[in-house]
C-alpha cells in the first residue's frame, strides 16, 4: 500500500455528513451546556463579580470562577503564566473569568448577559511596537550567531537595511473549539475533545480537578481543522466542561460560535523584524543581522519555542557566513498567541526572502538567480547557524528542476514584453524555496506509541497517539499497517485517539505526526507479523527457516516459488489464537540523535530537513490593486511518499493558506483591544476563486529519506512557506509600474489596498541608492 494514491479515509463521510465531530456525538442523558465568561477589557483589575442575576435566569445552574477550582488554577502548556480563570486581574479582551453552566445554550447566553463584572481599567499595550518601546518582554533574548557580523558588514561591498512586519492569522478551522465531559463512577471522567494534544488536555484537567491522570480519559474522534490552534488552547474549553461536570455530576458540553472562537483564542504571532545585510556585487550574502520581535499576547503559551523556530529558519535555504539572529517575545495585552502551521518558521523565512528580493531589486537582476547563488551546499557552505551540518541538501536540485519544468525563464521574458505593452495591468512571476527542519524542538516530544490488535477472524484495530484534523494522518497510518501486516485496508479499523489506549502522547504538530506515529505503528505491526510467521509456516507444512521467506500481502501469505504454499491472513490469525499466540502488540519510537543547547545556541535540533520550491505568476490591476494568481508550479520534497494523493493535497492546501496569510488575511483590533474582524464577513480567508487558475504540484522523485518510516518525509508545514512566491511575483508586477527600476515598498498582508499604495509609490518614486562600503 505504500506509495499508492488513496482516498482520505473519511472523505466520503466528510461530504455526506456522516463524519462525527464533538458536536455530532450522541448527547448523554441530563446534558448541560457551558459558555465562557470573558473579559471586556484589555487590562483591568477585577473589583467584583456579581453572579446573582445570572443564577436567577431560568435554566442557569452555576457560574464557576477560579474560587471553584479544587486543584491548580493553571492551563499553560509551559506550566506557568496562564490561569484557567483570571485571578484578580485580566490581561486581554477575551481572557477567561469563569464559565456559565445551563440547561441550554440559550440559557447560558442569557446568564452571560446577566453577570456583572466591575473593573478598574489599567494601562494596556496593544501591539508589538508599543511593547518594544516599553521594553515589555517575557524572558531574555534568544540568540544564534556565527562569525564577526559587525566586521563583515563593514567590509561588505553592498550594505542595506530594512524592516519586515507580518500580521497575525486566525486559524479559522471549520470546527470551532469544542469539548464534552461525561462524569463516571468513582471520580472518573471521560472527556471528548477537539484537540491536537489529548495527553496535555488530560494533564490539565487532572491538575485542575486535583486528581491523578489515571482517572481522566481524553478521546479525540477527529477535528474539523486545527492548524496549531488546538495544540495548547483546546485545553481551556475541555477543562471548563470537566470542572463543570465534576461540580454538577452531569455531562457538560461546550462549543464556541465563530465570534467567540475568534475573539478568545490566540492567532499566529504578529512579528516586527529589522535587519542589516551585507552582500558582494554579485548578490552573495556575506553578513546578516536580524532582530525579530513576536507579539506574544498576555501569556507565554508556546511562544518561547516559536521564537526559537523563527531563529532556526531565518536562514531558510541560504548559507550566510557571518550572522547574528536575535529573537524576543513581547508581552502585550492581546489574546495569547499560539501555535500555527510553521510554528514561527514562516515569520523567519519571510524576512530572508524579503531581504533577497530587495537585494535583487538593488542589483537589478532576476531574484531567482540571487536565490540560487546563496543556497547551502558542500563544505564550507553546509553548516547551519546552530551548528547542525546539513546532509543531502536538495535546494539547488529542486531549483534547477522547477525553473526548467515551469518554463520560468521564457515566461519571465514574455511577462516583460506584456508589461511593456500594457499600461494598467501588469504581470509578475516569482520563485521562492523552503528548507524546513523536522522535529519538535522540545526533545521529549519526539516519541510516539501505537497499539495494534489482531482478532481471530483476521481483522485489525489500529490505535496510535496521533490525531486526525483532516490532514490524512489516519490514512497514512492505515497504509503503513496494511503494508506491514499484508492485509487489505478494509480489514483494518482506525480507532479514535484516546489516552487509555496510548498514554503520554505528544501533540500532533511540528509536521512530525507521520514520522513518529508511523514508525511506532510499523514496529507494532512487525512484531505481530513475526509472531504469525512460524504459525503460517506450520499451517503450510514448511520448515521454520523457510518461514522467513513468507510474503504477507493483500490478505494472503505465501512462499515464493512454491505455488502450494499459500494461505490467508485470516486462517493464520485463527491458528495463532488456537495456539495461544499473543495477537496484540505495542510499538514505540523515539527520534534519534536530536539535541540542542539553548544557552550556547548550538546542537542538532532537527532529524532532517524538507525542501521545496514554488513559481507563482500573478496579474495586477493598477487601478484597483486587485490581482489574481494565474498559475502556480510547485515541486516539493516528501521523500518516498507514503500516500502521494494525501501529500499533494497537503502541499496544495499549505500553499493556499500561506498565500492567504501574506495577501488577504488581516486581523484588525480597535483602540480598546477588541477584535473587529471576527467572522467570515470581515476576515477574508482564501476561497476556491483565490486558488491559482492553473495549479501544478509535483513531488520530488528519487528522494527517499533514510532513517524515516518507509523513507518518507514530513509534509504538513514546509509547503506553507511556498506562498511567499506570490509576494515575490507581486513585487515583480508592482515594479513594472515604475518608469525606472525601483525598490518596491509593499506592506504585508498585501491586500488590494496595500498593493494599490505600492503601485502608486512605484509610479512616482525612484529606486533608493545602495550604500557603498
Amino acid at each position: 500500500m505504500i506509495g499508492k494514491n488513496l482516498s482520505h479515509d473519511s472523505a466520503t463521510r466528510h461530504v455526506t455528513g456522516q463524519a462525527r465531530y464533538i458536536d455530532d456525538l450522541p448527547e448523554p442523558r441530563d446534558l448541560l451546556h457551558a459558555l465562557p465568561l470573558a473579559s471586556a477589557h484589555a487590562h483591568a483589575r477585577i473589583l467584583h463579580i456579581d453572579v446573582d442575576a445570572a443564577l436567577d435566569v431560568p435554566g442557569v445552574l452555576a457560574v464557576l470562577t477560579e474560587a471553584d477550582i479544587p486543584g491548580e488554577n493553571a492551563c499553560s502548556p509551559v506550566g506557568w503564566g496562564e490561569p484557567l480563570f483570571a485571578e484578580g486581574v485580566v490581561h486581554c479582551v477575551g481572557q477567561y473569568i469563569g464559565v456559565v453552566i445551563g440547561e441550554s445554550v440559550a440559557a447560558c447566553r442569557a446568564g452571560l448577559s446577566a453577570v456583572r463584572v466591575e473593573y478598574e481599567p489599567l494601562p494596556a499595550i496593544l501591539d508589538v511596537h508599543a511593547a518594544i518601546e516599553k521594553e515589555s518582554y517575557f524572558g531574555e533574548p534568544a540568540v544564534l550567531s556565527r562569525g564577526d557580523v559587525d566586521a563583515e558588514l563593514e567590509r561588505a561591498p553592498l550594505r542595506f537595511s530594512g524592516e519586515v512586519d507580518t500580521g497575525g492569522q486566525d486559524h479559522f478551522y471549520l470546527e470551532t473549539q469544542a469539548a464534552l465531559a461525561v462524569p463516571g463512577e468513582n471520580g472518573t471522567m471521560h472527556v471528548f475533545s477537539s484537540t491536537q494534544h489529548p495527553s496535555e488536555v488530560q494533564e490539565k484537567i487532572a491538575d485542575i480537578l486535583n486528581v491523578g491522570r489515571h482517572l481522566i480519559v481524553v478521546t479525540c474522534p477527529r477535528m474539523g481543522g486545527a492548524f496549531g490552534g488546538k495544540e495548547s488552547q483546546a485545553a481551556q474549553p475541555a477543562a471548563m466542561v470537566a470542572l463543570a461536570a465534576s461540580q454538577t455530576g452531569r455531562p457538560v458540553k461546550i462549543r464556541y460560535d465563530r465570534k467567540t472562537d475568534m475573539c478568545q483564542t490566540g492567532k499566529r504571532h504578529p512579528y516586527h523584524s529589522k535587519f542589516e545585510a551585507g552582500a558582494d556585487k554579485d548578490g552573495r550574502l556575506l553578513a546578516l543581522k536580524v532582530e525579530s520581535f513576536a507579539d506574544t499576547g498576555w501569556s507565554p503559551d508556546l511562544s518561547r519555542a516559536i521564537i526559537s523556530r523563527t531563529l532556526f529558519h531565518l536562514d531558510n535555504a541560504y548559507f550566510i557566513p557571518a550572522l547574528r539572529f536575535t529573537g524576543r517575545i513581547a508581552r502585550t495585552n492581546n489574546v495569547s498567541h499560539t501555535a500555527f502551521r510553521g510554528f514561527g518558521g514562516p515569520q523567519g523565512v519571510i524576512v530572508i526572502e524579503e531581504i533577497l528580493s530587495r537585494l535583487a531589486e538593488l542589483l537589478r537582476v532576476d531574484p531567482a538567480a540571487v536565490r540560487r547563488l546563496n543556497y547551502y551546499g558542500d563544505a564550507p557552505r553546509g553548516m547551519s547557524p546552530f551548528g547542525q551540518r546539513l546532509k543531502d541538501v536538495r535546494a539547488t536540485r529542486i531549483h534547477d528542476s522547477l525553473i526548467d519544468s515551469s518554463g520560468y525563464r521564457g515566461r519571465r521574458e514574455e511577462i516583460e514584453r506584456f508589461n511593456r505593452e500594457s499600461s494598467w495591468t501588469k504581470r509578475g512571476i516569482g520563485f521562492s524555496p523552503v528548507k524546513f527542519g523536522i522535529s519538535f524542538t522540545k526533545k521529549e516530544y519526539n516519541q510516539a506509541g501505537a497499539y495494534i490488535l489482531v482478532y481471530a477472524d483476521g481483522t485489525v484495530q489500529l490505535n496510535h497517539g496521533g490525531t486526525e484534523m483532516g490532514q490524512g494522518l489516519h490514512t497514512k497510518m492505515l497504509a503503513i499497517a496494511a503494508h506491514t501486516l499484508g492485509v487489505p485496508l478494509d480489514r483494518i479499523r482506525m480507532m479514535d485517539t484516546a489516552t487509555d489506549k496510548v498514554p503520554n502522547t505528544s501533540a500532533t504538530a511540528a509536521s512530525s505526526g507521520s514520522d513518529l506515529n508511523g514508525e511506532a505503528v510499523r514496529r507494532a505491526c512487525e512484531k505481530l507479523r513475526e509472531r504469525l510467521r512460524p504459525v503460517a509456516a506450520w499451517l503450510l507444512g514448511i520448515v521454520p527457516d523457510e518461514g522467513d521467506g513468507l510474503v504477507f500481502e493483500d490478505g494472503e501469505i505465501w512462499l515464493p516459488g512454491n505455488p502450494a504454499a499459500r494461505t490467508t491472513f485470516q486462517e493464520v490469525a485463527k491458528a495463532a489464537y488456537d495456539a495461544r499466540v499473543q495477537l496484540s502488540a505495542t510499538g514505540y519510537y523515539r527520534t534519534p540523535g536530536i539535541h540542542f543547547d539553548p544557552s550556547a545556541g548550538v546542537g542538532n535540533p532537527f532529524h532532517y530537513f524538507a525542501y521545496g520550491a514554488a513559481v507563482t505568476e500573478i496579474e495586477v490591476n493598477g487601478l484597483t490593486g486587485e490581482y489574481r494568481i494565474r498559475r502556480a508550479d510547485i515541486l516539493h520534497d516528501v521523500g518516498d511518499s507514503l500516500v502521494p494523493s494525501i501529500d499533494k493535497g497537503q502541499v496544495e492546501g499549505a500553499y493556499v493558506q500561506g498565500v492567504g496569510w501574506l495577501t488577504m488575511e488581516e486581523l484588525v483590533w480597535d483602540e480598546m483591544g477588541r477584535l473587529l474582524t471576527h467572522g467570515a464577513s470581515t476576515y477574508n480567508v482564501p476561497a476556491i476563486g483565490d486558488a491559482p487558475v492553473d495549479f501544478r504540484v509535483s513531488l520530488l522523485p528519487d528522494a527517499g529519506q533514510e532513517g524515516v518510516v518507509y523513507k518518507s518525509k514530513a509534509v504538513g508545514e514546509p509547503p506553507f512557506m511556498l506562498g511567499i512566491s506570490a509576494i515575490v511575483a507581486l513585487r515583480h508586477a508592482i515594479g513594472a509600474f515604475s518608469s525606472t527600476p525601483s525598490q518596491v515598498e509593499l506592506r504585508l498582508p498585501a491586500t488590494p489596498e496595500a498593493v494599490l499604495r505600492a503601485v502608486d509609490m512605484a509610479r512616482g518614486n525612484p529606486a533608493p541608492a545602495a550604500t557603498k562600503a
